[in-house]
């Protein structure tokens, strides 16, 4: 449908899951856009699969010297954007008493600060008429056991979601989040899960969602999209991809 012709994204957090599904998305649909990573083979993967005019840049998401570095690029590659994803972040579930100080930090930085300052030194390239699209998660609202820096991470983007909404509509860009159930991504093999404990927790969130299934990185991708593109008159909203587990 050519629903990105001729427009342009940066997504954080764009070489895998759920970010890179996106972006391929985005290419199909006649864009072209700029992906982050923090791996060196998962960046050149990334180049290779979207191609030329396309872009995979390494940036780490917690550090603002990479999030300024970030936004020299993507104007030096587009001079102007149409959307920002911002979709870095990092989980890991554990109970109150094994977090540390070491996960806190990590987790806000990533998450919630380098959302920040994300939105805050790329909104500039934004055109009138673009948009920010942040992802959140259901774990703002369902009170997960072992999720507790996680969601609060989360429901601080949740936030943002609002005020920067409030702040950049003068300008002419919404923002809007995407609030991903579970979802089949590489990010389950980064929470910090044994292999019991993984196959546990797949199989209670499986049998917990209405739906009976883990969603796909393509299906949250569409809402991205939709968000993107066709919601012209929302703003401050958060739109659950989760098969119905945050309302049902």
């Amino acid at each position: 449908m050519n629903r990105f012709q001729g427009k342009t994204a940066i997504i954080t957090g764009g070489t895998t899951g759920i970010g890179l599904a996106t972006a391929r998305l985005l290419v199909s649909e006649g864009g072209k856009v700029g992906v982050t990573g923090r791996t060196k083979a998962s960046i050149q993967a990334a180049q290779q699969e979207l191609g030329k005019g396309n872009y995979a840049w390494h940036s780490d998401s917690g550090k603002l010297a990479d999030i300024e570095q970030l936004a020299k690029e993507a104007k030096d590659a587009f001079g102007h954007i149409d959307l920002l994803f911002v979709n870095a972040g990092v989980g890991k579930f554990l109970p109150l008493e094994a977090v540390t100080e070491a996960n806190w930090d990590e987790t806000f930085s990533i998450n919630l600060k380098g959302a920040f300052f994300a939105v805050q030194k790329l909104s500039p390239l934004i055109q009138p008429g673009g948009s920010v699209v942040l992802t959140t998660t259901i774990a703002n609202d369902k009170g997960m056991a072992g999720s507790s820096f996680y969601a609060a991470s989360k429901a601080g983007l949740r936030s943002l979601a609002r005020t920067l909404s409030t702040e950049l509509l003068p300008k002419g860009i919404r923002v809007n989040a995407v609030s991903p159930g579970p979802i089949d991504t590489p990010i389950m093999d980064k929470m910090g899960l044994t292999p019991e404990q993984k196959a546990g927790f797949v199989a209670h969130m499986t049998n917990s969602n209405p739906m009976k299934r883990f969603g796909t990185s393509d299906e949250v991708a569409r809402a991205v999209l939709f968000l993107a593109t066709d919601a012209t008159y929302s703003t401050g909203l958060e739109l659950n991809v989760d098969g119905g587990a945050g309302q049902l």
